[in-house]
């Protein structure tokens, strides 16, 4: 890029104001970046892009009303030509696979640090794409997988449960108890009971807070 080439515009999309800020004042040192537009959730991402234009948004993963994978797809499917760059804490390979598929560039933890951040907003920018390496290999993984029609272990242990026990998952990783399982979805406390005891098994967990890291993992953000 030459230093008469127009600045890179950025759009930042995270839920905390205070991460938005801090990223803000570390992009506007560089001259040749430039924090057009900013969003803390899907709808406000959706509707921001469209009104700003930004070359570039880098994006959190989980937002209040979604995710940033649907917010990649949305805005994806309205301007190919911005590019979105996921910036998360969570080192989840289900997550990579999902943002690359939704259309985004790349994916890179929130401890990356700054001259990297500025390096992969430049890349992407240009057309390049890239993974922070502590999820690249794992993503590569089940993107392979998914391309030979390969299913993992965890998605044949979901495969195991029924339909009843697929719904009673998700409830369980929101931390809501017997009690209220049974109530939002009309059963008894021991059905309940029963059904929880059956997904332990079959997951191979003893714990319900084993069953909730695994739900969080497994199934599509919420």
């Amino acid at each position: 890029m030459t230093e008469s080439a127009a600045p890179i515009r950025i759009m930042l999309v995270d839920d905390h104001e205070v991460v938005r800020q801090g990223l803000k004042t570390l992009l506007e040192r560089r001259e040749r970046l430039a924090v057009v537009g900013e969003a803390g959730t899907v709808e406000e991402a959706v509707r921001e892009a469209l009104r700003t234009e930004p070359d570039v948004i880098v994006m959190d993963v989980r937002l209040p009303d979604g995710t940033g994978v649907e917010a990649c797809r949305e805005i994806r499917a309205e301007r190919p030509t911005t590019k979105v760059l996921m910036l998360t804490s969570y080192a989840d390979e289900e997550a990579v696979f999902a943002s690359l598929m939704a259309g985004a560039s790349g994916y890179l933890l929130k401890q990356t640090r700054a001259r990297e951040l500025v390096n992969a907003i430049e890349t992407v920018a240009t057309g390049g794409s890239l993974l922070d390496p502590a999820v690249a290999e794992r993503a590569l993984q089940r993107i392979r997988a998914v391309a030979a029609g390969e299913r993992t272990p965890e998605e044949r242990q979901l495969e195991s449960l029924t339909e009843q026990e697929r719904r009673i998952l998700p409830l369980i990783a929101e931390g809501k108890t017997n009690k209220e399982i049974a109530n939002e979805l009309i059963l008894s406390d021991k059905t309940v009971k029963n059904y929880v005891s059956s997904i332990l098994s079959k997951l191979g967990l003893t714990r319900r807070s084993q069953a909730a890291a695994f739900a969080a993992k497994q199934l599509p953000l919420r």
